[in-house]
């Protein structure tokens, strides 16, 4: 395991979307939190009325815009953007959803809503990814987690409902900043739910970094991956081997977007990016591509 790496700022669309959202918590059913799906279908491993679930093609043209949108540039094939925003048209869109951790102003929901969803420490204040100021979900639980897809799951089935063809499930990691309150199999577990979820509403899902996890990741059902700076830290094999090349690839300093292209730049899909993924035209956006 390497040091955990810097990941890019992220939309707080979705947190303020869910403040002032009031939850109902009865037998069977959690509120979402969102104003998109109903969060409490139950989750199978098969897409609906025989849908397909479509992973993206390796080496696609490839844009990373979940700090907000913007049109794809020429050549790009697929974009991944935050599910608050609409898909791009004629393109193959992954909905970028926070899946382990709350948003940073989406805490005071968590602490109003589902209190107990959110993972505790010895004082009974919420465990935080300091990096980010994001409060850990609490998946150590079979129960725990079942309520926690009936939200997330929404947060799924508003991506599909908006016409995206795949899901990125952030912070499967989210157990190595937990202070052991979490393990790898917890978070696995929900993982799982994640995956049955996204292909019950037709999606393909990635796993979004962890490269060590990769071969598991696979073998829990997930189609594709997403990799930040795996070109920086010689991580991209791992993903490569296990997804088919089926791999996105960002990076955030020239040196990584460097390494990533002279040794993957032919079979997967690699782009740098700002830390901020600005929309183009903002000032200190970055984009470069192989």
């Amino acid at each position: 395991m390497i040091a955990r790496i810097p990941r890019p700022l992220r939309s707080a669309l979705p947190a303020l979307a869910m403040v002032g959202v009031l939850a109902t918590t009865a037998v069977g059913c959690v509120s979402s939190g969102d104003t998109r799906g109903d969060g409490d279908s139950a989750p199978t491993s098969r897409p609906p009325s025989g849908g397909v679930v479509v992973p993206p093609e390796p080496h696609v043209g490839f844009d990373y815009q979940i700090g907000g949108p913007y049109p794809p540039p020429p050549g790009v094939g697929a974009v991944s953007r935050d599910r608050t925003a609409k898909p791009a048209d004629g393109l193959y869109n992954i909905c970028y959803v926070n899946a382990f951790q709350a948003q940073p102003d989406a805490t005071g929901w968590w602490q109003e809503n589902h209190p107990d969803l959110l993972l505790r420490d010895a004082a009974g204040k919420p465990v935080v990814d300091e990096d980010w100021d994001e409060a850990l979900f609490d998946v150590s639980t079979p129960a725990k987690r079942e309520r926690l897809i009936a939200v997330v799951g929404a947060w799924i089935d508003g991506c599909a409902t908006a016409g995206y063809q795949a899901v990125e499930a952030d912070n499967l990691d989210s157990y190595e900043r937990s202070g052991g309150r979490l393990t790898l199999e917890h978070d696995l577990a929900f993982a799982r739910l994640l995956v049955d979820r996204a292909h019950a509403a037709g999606l393909a899902i990635g796993q979004k970094n962890a490269a060590d996890l990769a071969p598991r990741g696979r073998s829990l059902g997930f189609d594709f991956a997403v990799a930040e700076e795996c070109g920086q830290y010689d991580e991209c094999g791992p993903y490569a081997t296990a997804y088919d090349n089926r791999v996105l690839v960002i990076e955030y300093e020239p040196a990584g977007l460097t390494r990533a292209c002279e040794g993957w730049g032919r079979t997967l899909s690699v782009v740098l990016r700002d830390t901020g993924v600005r929309p183009a035209g903002e000032t200190g956006y970055v984009r470069s591509t192989c």
